[in-house]
């Protein structure tokens, strides 16, 4: 039986649940200190490897690429066994594997490594959104999902501005080395905080007798496959957030490179001018997630509409940056799109959690982060490395307005359909287990 001390709508006391929350939104912003921490130091391997700008996009693919390959198994355990045990492995795998990118030989090593990278991290977003989404009641999902995909941006900006620092000044060893021990500390912490009980596969139906009007049966391969296959506002979501998250992957990975090629920044400072654009990106997520839970008051589809709105705006900004405008006005158009490009992300995280079954949920997250990784995160620093390798920075900068566009389009065909898939979820109340 629920604690009468308990808000409703809460799983845990709201102590409790912040305590939770600090510790998901460590470890996430961990998560992106190591992934994104390689993309300050391609000056530096390339000096002592003469490597290439595809092969430095390989670098950070290879963590995208293990994400792809290991994010729906891994939810599978998620959903199924345990989130505080599948995160806190997880995490004590990438940080290790970040540690041992420090020993490096050779480019093959470090490739290795930052594949194990990926394995790691790829239980740790569908996990993640599965916890979050229990901590706090429905009205509260978009802002507490954009509070929390925050350390996204940070982690990201922290790991390109410290890489470049510490590599300047010890070696980029040393960045992959230093960088790795946090978040070992956060994943042992993780192994000791409360989880709620593993969620049964059931589905409600009519019953076949007027004795019973309604009851609960085991879901079938094909009711779980429905759950996603049904539902147009989840489709359409995972299709979209691919799309800006090409657009982002390509940001984080080529920003530091643009910065000290076209501009002339020094490798140390470019990094860090770059991690500036990222940190704007801190306004961006949480903001999003209030502007949508607000509206979502009076327009029930306002989770596809404002990703619908912020991906159309930072298409404009990119453009007007990269093909417009130069020097200072160029910056701080790149700073106000950094607080435009990661609004979407509450809203669309809320929509993979809010339309299927509340034991699907980890699954459902594991799915867009397997689109958005195979179709936009592994793609995007590739595909940009071979445009510069083709011709120059400057020219891939331009292309990137596009797959924003084209996120729009499909963020706005999802909105048609959100409500009516809302009707459709199963409703659940969970239970807590030590």
């Amino acid at each position: 039986m629920k604690d009468k001390n308990i808000p409703e709508g809460y799983l845990f006391s709201k102590g409790y649940t912040n305590y939770i929350f600090i510790l998901l939104f460590l470890l996430y912003m961990f998560d992106y200190i190591d992934r994104m921490v390689i993309t300050s130091l391609f000056p530096f391997l390339k000096a002592d490897w003469n490597l290439t700008d595809t092969q430095c996009g390989m670098l950070v693919s290879a963590v995208y690429w293990s994400i792809v390959l290991f994010t729906f198994p891994i939810s599978i355990l998620v959903d199924r066994w345990s989130r505080r045990k599948t995160i806190g492995l997880m995490a004590v795998l990438w940080s290790i594997a970040t540690g041992l990118g420090a020993f490096s030989k050779s480019f093959r090593h470090l490739f290795i490594t930052r594949t194990i990278v990926g394995v790691g991290e790829a239980g740790y977003a569908p996990g993640g959104s599965a916890m979050m989404s229990a901590l706090y009641p429905q009205e509260k999902r978009s802002l507490m999902m954009g509070l929390w995909n925050a350390s996204i941006p940070l982690g990201s900006a922290i790991g390109v501005a410290i890489g470049g620092i510490i590599a300047a000044h010890w070696g980029w060893r040393h960045a992959l080395g230093i960088v790795a021990i946090p978040g070992f500390i956060i994943a042992i912490l993780f192994f000791f905080i409360k989880d709620y009980k593993t969620i049964g596969l059931e589905r409600t139906v009519e019953a076949p007798t007027k004795a019973v009007n309604r009851k609960k049966v085991r879901m079938s391969i094909m009711d779980t496959l429905a759950e996603f296959l049904s539902k147009p506002s989840l489709i359409f979501t995972y299709f979209g957030m691919a799309g800006v998250v090409f657009t982002t992957t390509s940001l984080l990975t080529w920003l530091p490179t643009y910065f000290h090629r076209v501009q002339g920044v020094l490798e140390k400072d470019a990094g860090v001018k770059a991690s500036a654009v990222m940190l704007f990106a801190i306004i961006g997520a949480p903001l999003g997630g209030y502007i949508t839970d607000r509206w979502r008051k009076k327009q029930i589809n306002a989770r596809l509409l404002v990703p619908t709105i912020t991906s159309l705006l930072s298409a404009i900004l990119m453009f007007l940056a990269f093909s417009v405008f130069d020097g200072q006005l160029q910056y701080l158009i790149l700073l106000s799109m950094g607080v435009s490009i990661t609004a979407f992300i509450a809203a669309t995280g809320a929509v993979t959690q809010d339309v299927v079954h509340p034991g699907l949920r980890a699954m459902s997250y594991a799915i867009a982060v397997v689109i958005q990784n195979l179709l936009g995160a592994s793609l995007g620093p590739i595909v940009m490395g071979a445009i510069s390798d083709a011709t120059n920075i400057q020219t891939a900068f331009t292309f990137l307005p596009i797959a924003l566009l084209i996120a729009a389009a499909l963020f706005f065909a999802g909105s048609f359909y959100y409500e009516k898939d809302l009707k459709k979820v199963e409703k659940v109340e969970l239970e807590i287990v030590d």
